[in-house]
């Protein structure tokens, strides 16, 4: 079906050499700085003024290293989608910029708060408010801690800048793995703006607009705001609803000052909402758990068809978020000196629920989250620069932030029906023959479990970086931070989920003991059959010492054969124990808190072959701070277990994991090509890269277990070219090639997983783009864009927990599910994208435009079903959507 997907996969060496040699192509939005693109922007944008320019000359300004250079002099891998390209391409939010940008992955996961940003296959933070971005995302130069306040559509976007490989000596603790850096246009001193109608199928509307100018002679102002709104791409047969719909809306000010030529101030507020339904799950397994189900009524979808558009659930989900912020940025200069402050605070708010077994029956009553995040900033730096000789920087970051999270998971009205089915009835059995209890004492609807936590936590950071030019054509760069991040974490969980408490071990020692007596004692009296209560009495009377010894024989056997499913048939009940009581902390074992420092730094020296290439080679570090987890999975380390019984602070059924993952430690060695000979440029980046430590968070059916990986390594090639064919004709091409392991990761959920692959990190990806820009008589111009974005086939993840395959010594044989060969437990991805814009000398733009425009399916993600033993779920792609947009600048 993609073969010429395989064939272009299968030649990448060729692709890499054509691609340097004949610097053809290039990322097609994430440009470098090129004659064609420039040309096109600078033609289509509104006046620029002082302190406005993008560009000097052909030549795109990024702020990658805290200080304007252009793309082409600044030695750093970062690629640049700038705003006409992000208006051509109809990039909504981050999650579509990553068809621009092919080192950067953009997941969505169980709702609209949680977004995934990974860069050169490095890259966590979602499912868990605990856990903390491997990728930091800066807007306007503060930073944004949780994916929730993460999605935004920005009509005043100037460029983004998407940084590979660590940045923490400039950027702090959370960005190990990359950043993804958000520029918004200043207000401006000419009045200017633009206003944008969209319509597209799915009953699609997008309403966005931005104006700017002139209060005073040293006041400037801009205001933004828009609305997005879709009807749901799938189909909830289950309640007769649509799910993965958009429904959300923004508004952003910004005042600028400048009373005179050393002071500029720039203040700016923002608020943005969500309220849609999202995110839709298909059954890709079946499982006796669903045989189960369907005879109570329930349906899911035919698991044959998992891109029909169709799911079953019987609520629908809701996510209501709310994101508010605040930022004050003040630059003053004296001389050579600039210092500059940057002032932020934020709240995060994100309410949401979902029916998470993902089928129309009643199993899962709610999964209610509540999180509450308020952050506070502070950046201070001072930068100087002496004769294009030497330029340093000294600064100084504050981070003081609390969350709180609580969720609530309840059993549904079918799921006691459910369970007892699957059991045989043996929860019934259990509940009133062996325990004696009311009929329906366990697994009643409401029952479940409700967690809280609350987490504060306090970091600052002191940086430096200094260039120093050694003659004419080298620069030496030395860069170094220290930070240190205090987090103190505090839990209240309760379960209600009585049956879940119960100790099946326990028990079932009781019930083996009586059973062995009852059939001796039989036996004893040849009744032929076992003996009931009365008989048992009356022997014990009649017999003491005989029925004595019966009864040690029958409690020792109990004892050796409790944990024994061959003998205790009550520990077949165990999978359904979904939420065992919880163990809290602090406590007088474990503090909840954890306190880390590190150094980080850079060294890189930079070379100017000539006035058209220049070469790199750079070391850096990064860090990321402890992370917990916040969550019901969070349990307290084998290594505890014995201090936790000593201060009777066991409970039933408590496993072990881990609170939180210790700190992650990056490492890169990068070597770096740019080269710009006006009509054609290209990039070509060669790194290896390493996290130790890296906090892995896996799916484990109701929770996420959290770990660190022994050792990550990621070997890289990174190209990006363009080529101007002609006077209205840019080729365009972004190509990363990637080699990950495990160096070691011996205490993976799934077993000892050292040198293998991590997956979801294709072999190849890959973005050829074309944009012709034909210019009328008449001043009107047509604009036809296009980009074909591929990635090579990839495992979608290393395993599921619940496929886990294990011998007699507990060791995992196998973990992959046995899917055939015709359902292949990989991703491979092919998307076309185009727009076509006939733009007038006037100002009035009229576009048609298409993504996904050859309507290729493929999973996102797939985990266990949740409460269904042996079946599998998956969240799939977005399909095929298109639609038309009116313009008007001025």
């Amino acid at each position: 079906m993609k073969s010429n997907a395989a064939v272009f996969a299968g030649s990448l060496r060729t692709a890499l050499l054509l691609g340097i040699a004949t610097t053809a192509f290039a990322l097609p939005t994430a440009a470098m700085a090129q004659e064609g693109q420039a040309e096109e922007e600078a033609q289509a944008a509104p006046p620029a003024d002082d302190g406005q320019a993008e560009q000097y000359g052909n030549e795109i300004v990024v702020t990658a290293t805290k200080r304007e250079q252009t793309l082409q002099d600044v030695p750093v891998a970062v690629s640049v989608a700038t705003a006409e390209t992000i208006d051509r391409a109809v990039v909504r939010d981050l999650k579509d910029l990553q068809t621009l940008v092919p080192a950067l992955r953009v997941t969505q996961l169980q709702s609209s708060a949680n977004t995934n940003f990974i860069i050169r296959g490095f890259g966590n933070g979602a499912n868990n408010a605990g856990i903390e971005p491997s990728v930091g995302v800066f807007v306007d130069g503060v930073y944004r801690s949780r994916t929730a306040a993460q999605i935004g559509d920005l009509p005043d976007v100037q460029r983004v800048e998407v940084l590979r490989g660590p940045q923490s000596t400039l950027f702090g603790k959370n960005a190990s793995a990359g950043v993804i850096s958000l520029v918004t246009r200043e207000p401006s001193f000419k009045f200017h703006g633009n206003v944008e109608a969209s319509y597209g199928n799915y009953d699609a509307m997008v309403l966005k607009g931005y104006v700017t100018g002139p209060v005073t002679d040293s006041i400037a102002a801009s205001l933004a705001a828009g609305i997005n709104k879709r009807d749901g791409t799938v189909k909830d047969l289950g309640y007769g609803g649509r799910t993965n719909e958009r429904d959300r809306w923004f508004t952003r000010g910004q005042l600028r000052f400048e009373p005179s030529e050393a002071l500029k101030i720039r203040l700016i507020a923002d608020y943005d909402k969500i309220d849609e339904a999202c995110c839709a799950v298909v059954n890709l397994r079946r499982s006796g758990a669903t045989t189960a189900l369907e005879a109570l009524g329930g349906k899911v979808n035919d698991f044959n068809t998992p891109f029909g558009n169709v799911g079953y659930s019987n609520f629908p989900s809701s996510n209501q978020i709310e994101n508010w912020g605040v930022s004050g940025q003040a630059d003053y200069s004296v001389g050579p000196l600039k210092i500059t402050s940057i002032t932020a605070y934020r709240s995060s708010q994100s309410r949401t629920n979902q029916d998470s077994d993902f089928t129309s029956a009643d199993l899962i009553g709610q999964n209610a989250g509540s999180l509450d995040i308020d952050t506070f900033t502070q950046e201070l730096r001072l930068s100087a620069g002496f004769m294009d000789v030497f330029n340093a920087m000294l600064g100084g970051f504050f981070f003081d932030e609390k969350v709180k999270t609580s969720n609530a998971l309840t059993y549904g009205k079918a799921f006691r029906p459910y369970a007892n089915l699957l059991s045989g009835g043996g929860v019934t059995l259990l509940e009133t023959q062996v325990l004696g209890l009311p009929l329906n004492t366990f697994q009643q609807q409401g029952q479940g479990l409700f967690d809280s936590f609350a987490m504060k936590n306090t970091a600052w950071s002191v940086f430096g970086n200094v260039d120093v030019q050694l003659g004419n054509k080298l620069t030496l760069t030395l860069g170094g931070n220290y930070t240190h991040d205090a987090k103190d974490v505090r839990s209240n969980v309760t379960s209600t989920d009585a049956f879940s408490g119960l100790n099946l071990v326990a028990i079932g020692n009781g019930v083996i003991r009586n059973t062995v007596v009852a059939q001796q004692v039989g036996a004893a009296m040849s009744l032929g059959t076992s003996a009931n209560a009365s008989q048992i009495a009356a022997f014990a009377g009649a017999q003491p010492a005989i029925y004595s010894a019966i009864v040690s024989g029958a409690t020792a056997f109990a004892n050796a054969n409790q944990a024994n499913p061959a003998v205790n048939s009550l520990l077949g009940l165990k999978p359904l124990q979904f939420l065992p009581p919880f163990a809290n902390f602090p406590n007088a074992v474990e503090s909840g808190k954890t306190r880390d420092g590190d150094f980080s730094w850079t060294a890189r020296l930079a070379w100017d072959v000539t006035d058209s290439v220049n070469a790199y080679a750079s070391y850096a570090t990064g860090f990321k701070a402890t992370s917990f987890n916040l969550g019901r999975d969070s349990r307290p380390l084998g290594s505890d277990l014995a201090a936790l019984g000593s201060a009777g602070l066991l409970v039933n059924n408590l496993t072990t994991g881990s609170r939180f993952a210790g700190p992650e430690d990056a490492k890169v060695l990068e070597l770096g090509l740019k080269a710009n000979f006006g009509i054609a440029s290209a990039n070509l980046t060669v790194f290896k890269q390493t996290i130790t430590g890296f906090q892995s968070n896996t799916f484990t059916g109701t929770g996420f277990a959290l770990a660190n990986a022994g050792k990550q390594t990621t070997k890289g090639v990174e190209f990006d070219g363009t080529m101007k064919a002609g006077k209205e004709l840019t080729l365009n091409l972004s190509l990363v090639w990637l080699d990950p392991e495990y160096d070691s990761f011996v205490a993976s959920p799934l077993g000892d997983a050292s040198g293998t692959r991590p997956a979801g990190i294709p072999g190849l990806a890959t973005t050829i783009g074309a944009t012709w820009n034909h210019e009328l008589g008449n001043g009107d111009r047509v604009i036809a864009r296009g980009d074909w974005h591929y990635e090579s086939p990839v495992a979608i993840l290393e395993g599921l927990p619940g496929f886990i395959q294990r011998n007699a010594l507990g060791q995992v044989v196998s973990y992959q599910p046995a899917f055939d060969a015709a359902r292949p437990f990989k991703r491979e991805v092919s998307e076309i994208n185009a727009s076509l814009t006939y733009a007038m000398a006037n100002g009035l733009e009229f576009s048609v435009w298409g993504r996904n425009l050859t309507n290729d399916r493929y999973l996102v993600a797939m985990f266990d079903s949740v409460a269904q033993s042996g079946s599998i779920s998956g969240y799939p792609n977005q399909p095929r959507t298109w639609g038309g947009s009116v313009r008007f600048k001025w």
